[in-house]
């Protein structure tokens, strides 16, 4: 009789934790509908955790403008517009949260001996190097330290657009001028990483979309995941890809490179796109206002460092539309949150807020 009582309170007490963490999650509910219509009229969260997705929540109430900027939009970008209801499979363009993406791909070549971060990138790209640009290292191009001056974001990305070939778009690259000594100067740009990309076709032979897919896409299961079929792979900012393919990219990071028991990067790898490389003696040159007082690594922001040991506690690599992933390392879990927008006002605050709430919900 004893030991039923006992069982019958544990069963109890199992309901009302598992009520009290659905409770917990109403919260995030209330979040994505309050700010879902700041954020283009869509907005879905999916939060992975301790194995397994733990939480997806979609706001779907698209206003008749909000669809014609979406389709203005995606018709500018050369793409087809889709307003359908977000749901975790929903493909659409990512923008910039692709650097993480290429950025990790880059790492693969690093960790297979076949390219270290030292590389200047005149060892691959001659053109470089006629125009003063050689010396410039690979690690500098992943962090956006090459002291290139570049277009504005939406104005490379134009001309990118129409730009045939690689080799044309390295060509285009070298005339840009240099606005101090690479290392020393950070912009944030397309910039660094097309001449990464650049640099690991020159090194496989192969075209970028080629080595995502093989490296990235398919030991990662994004089977919806890819950098298009243009004439030239556009590595910082060209990617679509859904919620749930995005997850297992973060679930991989979280997993120090290692996703279904299969090493995709390195332990060292992952660790060394989380160092901060704006430091005290770089000079900062641009940086969005979304990213706010955040640090950056390779191909990612760095949100949060331990006051203890200095390294990343969070990391993101949000993008032009307000998509927004990222992956905390302290608290074990990621997270993304795909949206579709080109206001920015607020956005880093709204981020914050988000995290917190998150934060807060999986303690």
């Amino acid at each position: 009789m004893v030991m039923k009582k006992i069982s019958i309170c544990f069963y109890f007490l199992l309901c009302a934790s598992v009520l009290f963490a659905q409770g917990d999650f109403k919260k995030l509910d209330q979040w994505l509908e309050d700010n879902a219509g700041k954020m283009g009229g869509r907005a879905i969260l999916v939060i992975y955790k301790d194995g397994k997705m733990i939480y997806s929540h979609a706001e779907n109430d698209l206003t008749r403008r909000q669809k014609l900027i979406g389709k203005f939009i995606a018709k500018r970008m050369g793409k087809d517009a889709n307003t359908d209801d977000y749901t975790n499979n929903t493909r659409q363009m990512i923008a910039s949260c692709s650097k993480w993406l290429s950025a990790a791909l880059v790492m693969t070549f690093a960790d297979e001996g076949k390219l270290k971060l030292t590389d200047t990138v005149g060892k691959y790209l001659p053109v470089l190097s006629k125009n003063g640009k050689g010396g410039i290292t690979v690690e500098q191009c992943l962090s956006h330290r090459t002291a290139i001056k570049s277009p504005d974001l939406k104005e490379s990305l134009t001309e990118m657009r129409n730009i045939h070939s690689m080799d044309e778009a390295i060509n285009t690259i070298a005339g840009y001028p240099m606005e101090g000594e690479p290392g020393k100067v950070f912009r944030y740009s397309n910039t660094g990483l097309q001449i990464a990309g650049a640099v690991i076709e020159k090194i496989s032979g192969k075209s970028f979309e080629q080595l995502f897919a093989e490296r990235i896409a398919k030991p990662l299961q994004m089977k919806n995941t890819d950098f298009g079929k243009g004439e030239v792979a556009l590595p910082a900012g060209g990617a679509s890809s859904t919620p749930e393919d995005y997850l297992n990219f973060l679930v991989m990071i979280l997993n120090k490179g290692v996703f279904n028991g299969k090493r995709v990067l390195s332990e060292q790898s992952v660790a060394d796109m989380q160092v901060n490389h704006i430091t005290k003696d770089v000079k900062v040159a641009y940086s969005p206002a979304e990213a706010g007082d955040f640090g950056y690594g390779f191909g990612e922001w760095v949100m949060e460092t331990s006051s203890l040991t200095q390294l990343s506690k969070a990391v993101t690599s949000p993008g032009l539309f307000g998509s927004f992933p990222w992956v905390d390392n302290e608290k074990k879990y990621a997270a993304f949150l795909m949206t579709f927008y080109l206001k920015n006002d607020g956005r880093n605050a709204r981020y914050k807020e988000l995290k917190a709430l998150v934060d807060e919900t999986l303690k």
